[in-house]
């Protein structure tokens, strides 16, 4: 047995609390770790509230992240042995003492990272790069909109996407927030609350809009979107924050011959994810390592305020990732 959250129920924070749970079965390429720090996603509140289901054969406890270390492996496993700092993505079960994670998806946790720094990497670096560079195809000289820059994947978008040779734009809440996201690399920030954002990066661009929009609002900002897009310009859409329905303009698709790319990381299959980690480590861990990009913590609260952090998140008072220490 260990100790997990556990829900009592589909609700808000106050359906989460620390029980006991069975310790998760070991498959033949699975590393049973030690969990020292986990993270809060987006998906996280989504899936609490009754939504976002994991995967078949992924667990129902909450979390997607983790960083610990090895206690066990299974019969197939290669190139990690026992007390290696790992971390990596994984389908469910973050929230836990111990969590299993296939081999191929856990990355060894460079030496002086702590594993607070080490939870707060996979989740946002990875859903940045598949959005902004595989499928975005953003290019150097190029402009982006990262919309909620102060989230987890708007301050790894900001960086990964300035450190590509892009120029960054992003929104925000506060001002605060949009001065956190200029130190990390933004040319501009626009406070969604008191601009609008289309005139905004029209004045910015002297009329011309951007290459590529990183969008977590969904229906209400579609139009705007479409409308700053440049001609050839890429939406990512992420999340749906703000609803999933809502009217389209497809003669401004066809005339700006514009492209719509969705993606969510956790139904995707195992080889699917395997691919992604690849990519991240080929191209964004060494800078990582380097510290030219950096994992933006916010705030870390142990496991035990779990609800606490699930209100905080709720709250948008956060600017980079929120970490829970197991």
């Amino acid at each position: 047995m260990m100790k997990a959250v556990t829900r009592s129920g589909d609700g808000g924070p106050e359906v989460l609390q620390v029980g006991e749970v069975p310790t998760p079965q070991l498959k033949e390429t699975h590393l049973l770790v030690n969990v020292c720090a986990t993270a809060l996603n987006r998906a996280d509140l989504i899936q609490r509230r009754g939504g976002y289901p994991p995967p078949p054969g992924e667990p129902e406890i909450l979390g997607l992240e983790i960083a610990g270390t090895v206690s066990e492996m299974g019969t197939q496993v290669n190139g990690f042995k026992k007390g290696d700092r790992v971390f990596g993505l994984v389908g469910g079960g973050a929230y836990a003492e111990k969590a299993v994670i296939d081999y191929r998806m856990a990355m060894l946790i460079p030496d002086k990272w702590s594993f607070e720094q080490a939870a707060a990497v996979p989740e946002v670096f990875f859903t940045a790069n598949e959005n902004i560079f595989t499928l975005g195809r953003l290019a150097a000289g190029e402009t982006i909109l990262i919309h909620a820059g102060g989230s987890g994947v708007g301050t790894a978008g900001i960086q990964i996407a300035q450190h590509a040779g892009a120029h960054v734009f992003v929104t925000a809440g506060s001002s605060d927030k949009i001065q956190k996201c200029v130190a990390l690399g933004a040319i501009a920030g626009i406070n969604y609350k008191q601009t609008d954002f289309v005139a905004e990066i029209e004045r910015l661009t002297d009329g011309e809009g951007v290459d590529v929009v990183l969008d977590f609002i969904g229906a209400p900002y579609l139009a705007r979107n479409l409308q700053i897009l440049k001609t050839k310009g890429r939406l990512s859409q992420v999340g749906l924050m703000g609803g999933s329905s809502t009217e389209i303009d497809l003669g401004m698709v066809m005339r700006k011959r514009l492209q719509i790319n969705g993606s969510v990381m956790r139904p995707q299959s195992l080889e699917e994810k395997i691919a992604i980690t690849h990519r991240f480590v080929e191209r964004w861990l060494p800078e990582l390592k380097t510290g030219n990009l950096q994992p933006v913590i916010d705030t870390v609260f142990p496991l035990s305020q779990v609800h606490e952090a699930h209100a905080y998140m709720e709250a948008n008072q956060n600017t980079g990732k929120i970490i829970l220490k197991v």
